[in-house]
């Protein structure tokens, strides 16, 4: 039975390397995986799931306005779709994947963060948190040893951000995984 999943983490916990590895356990048994990655995560180039490990893979990408639907159903016998960076989904993307997920049989996995730097959900999240049939919290830890659970922005001298856009793309150099405590006490 094919299901929705929803594999969210902070930053820095693996989401990435998982999803490759998937697509290559997959693939390395003759199944076709569609790979999708958000087009507005352009720091290792458009289109690229990269781990920070060094594996990268050139994938398609999605936008706002990507029709799942319609992309999938121009491929047969597709095995399973695996989305990295789920957060920039939007709700009707969810409920699209959802729908092919449970009417056409395809398995479909989203890897990506729960919340954003003020602690709010993104809106491609609290749908995947609603819809999903199997939700899995990879974990990562803060610097004090503890679960990291949040996503701190940080300025050039690296104080903690509490005011800005909603996504502003970055790495480790905007921002730190960090648990609650930290999260709060910064």
């Amino acid at each position: 039975m094919a299901k929705l999943f929803f594999r969210y983490a902070a930053m820095n916990a693996g989401k990435s390397t998982a999803l490759l590895q998937v697509a290559h356990n997959y693939e390395e048994r003759g199944h076709t995986v569609r790979i999708f990655t958000a087009a507005v995560d352009d720091r290792y180039g458009q289109g690229k799931v990269t781990s920070r490990l060094g594996p990268q893979r050139q994938t398609e990408v999605f936008t706002r306005d990507t029709d799942f639907r319609e992309l999938l159903a121009a491929t047969p016998r597709i095995a399973c779709v695996l989305i990295d960076e789920a957060q920039f989904l939007t709700k009707p993307q969810v409920w699209a994947l959802h729908e092919i997920a449970h009417l056409q049989h395809i398995p479909v996995i989203c890897y990506g963060l729960r919340t954003d730097f003020q602690g709010e959900l993104f809106p491609g999240s609290a749908s995947l948190l609603g819809l999903a049939d199997e939700m899995d919290e990879m974990k990562t830890i803060c610097d004090c040893g503890r679960k990291a659970t949040m996503n701190m922005r940080v300025d050039a001298s690296g104080r903690k951000q509490t005011e800005g856009a909603q996504v502003e793309i970055g790495g480790n150099s905007r921002y730190r995984s960090v648990c609650g405590r930290c999260f709060r006490a910064a």
